[in-house]
């Protein structure tokens, strides 16, 4: 008996940006057909790549554009091994019936161990101090220099990362607040200011853990850098839009900031060929880092875990838990009979034409899931296998459906 509409191994995943391993072989072991690249691809390399693939994964530089997609119609799944799924349109994807997932937890201990590192070295100007060893100038001297321990450390955005910081700043005796847009169970002896300003003007550390978003761009610019506390370190390991580096480097200059620790930019080298540069280079007391705060053996192998697991689930069951841009369902496994996945616009009267097809054709429901968004719906019907081909057709045929395939 057939897994799927298809064999297996006609399922062509490709895998970008050198992604662990451990994706490659959860997913080949699976049967599917795996091809990889180190590199990121450009819009035209992945036009040229659209009618063959149908499970694409990405990191941060690849861009999933409405052109690429619109091109790619056995594109099913688009997994974003990282955290940050801003690289792709996500509207156009759903509406295309192709569904994204991406890791949100499996970095988490890493990014924060890297800022936690960061307030430490910078409270003791150890990055500066090593570097004036290494042009041979001995400077040992306590002043400017001190524990971290009962400062004040304002987290701005309180999720997965955040809160992780708040964990271990507290278990080095930091007092900790944090600042969020929508209200956040505060864990441990942490608590959440009401505005972002009352944070910057109590923080001796300011550490940010936003998105990339409209509203998040250059929240941190000139005013709100100068409300901070004179003397004060901003940590930015989220994204590279969300800090004003030039006026961050002019906050450094003029000594009205003691500090930085920065690992994200608002443009990067694509490759490690490229010559980086930025403002805050040569600056005192700054770390500048390459953007390796998820670049860790474990959050990558992780991360691979996660993501092709996501997939797996998604190709093999239907389920879509944990999809950034679809209806959530979670689906239990076939014990009988076929599945058929419909995706469609989320307009009145679907549902009673499609279950009108089923009846009309005679085919019996073991098991109906619908879940919807206000632009798709995402329907899910277990039925008899002698008539599922012909449901599965007439289902396609309507209007209103985008992707439909069937799980045998």
């Amino acid at each position: 008996m057939k897994e799927f509409s298809f064999p297996k191994s006609e399922i062509k995943i490709l895998l970008l940006e050198n992604i662990h391993p451990i994706a490659k072989e959860i997913l080949t072991k699976e049967g599917f057909y795996v091809e990889t690249s180190k590199q990121a691809y450009s819009e035209e390399e992945l036009v040229a790549k659209a009618n063959d693939v149908h499970i694409l994964g990405i990191r941060s530089k690849t861009q999933i554009t409405p052109k690429y997609l619109n091109s790619a119609k056995r594109l099913l799944s688009v997994g974003a091994f990282c955290i940050g799924v801003n690289q792709i349109d996500l509207e156009a994807a759903k509406v295309l019936g192709t569904a994204v997932f991406n890791a949100p937890f499996s970095n988490t201990r890493s990014v924060a161990e890297l800022v936690l590192a960061e307030i430490v070295m910078l409270s003791r100007k150890a990055c500066e101090k090593s570097m004036f060893l290494h042009s041979g100038k001995w400077d040992k001297s306590a002043t400017g220099c001190y524990e971290v321990r009962g400062k004040t450390l304002g987290i701005i955005g309180y999720g997965h990362i955040g809160s992780q910081v708040s964990v271990l700043a507290e278990s080095f005796g930091m007092k900790v607040i944090y600042y969020d847009i929508v209200t956040k169970m505060p864990i441990g002896n942490s608590h959440q200011v009401g505005e972002l300003h009352e944070l910057l003007g109590l923080s001796d550390f300011v550490t940010l853990h936003v998105p990339e978003t409209l509203q998040t761009k250059n929240m941190m610019a000139a005013q709100e850098l100068k409300a901070m506390k004179a003397g004060a370190f901003l940590i930015n390991a989220s994204r590279g839009t969300v800090v004003d580096i030039a006026a961050l480097a002019g906050a450094i200059s003029t000594k009205h900031l003691a500090g930085a620790a920065v690992d994200v930019f608002p443009e990067e080298p694509e490759s490690n060929d490229q010559v980086f540069k930025s403002e805050l280079q040569k600056l005192p007391n700054v770390i500048l880092t390459p953007h390796i705060g998820g670049s860790t053996e474990e959050a990558q192998q992780n991360i691979g875990v996660e993501v092709a697991s996501a997939l797996l689930k998604f190709i093999n069951n239907g389920s879509t838990t944990s999809s950034v841009n679809f209806p959530q369902v979670d689906l239990p496994g076939q014990k009988q009979g076929h599945r058929i996945l419909n995706i469609h616009r989320n307009v009145p009267g679907v549902l009673k034409q499609i279950n009108g097809i089923i009846s009309d054709l005679g085919a019996n429901i073991s098991g109906q899931y619908l879940a919807t968004d206000p632009e798709i719906g995402y329907l899910i019907v277990d039925l008899d296998k002698d008539l599922s081909d012909k449901v599965r057709e007439q289902m396609a045929a309507l209007p209103t459906s985008i992707r439909t395939r069937i799980l045998y």
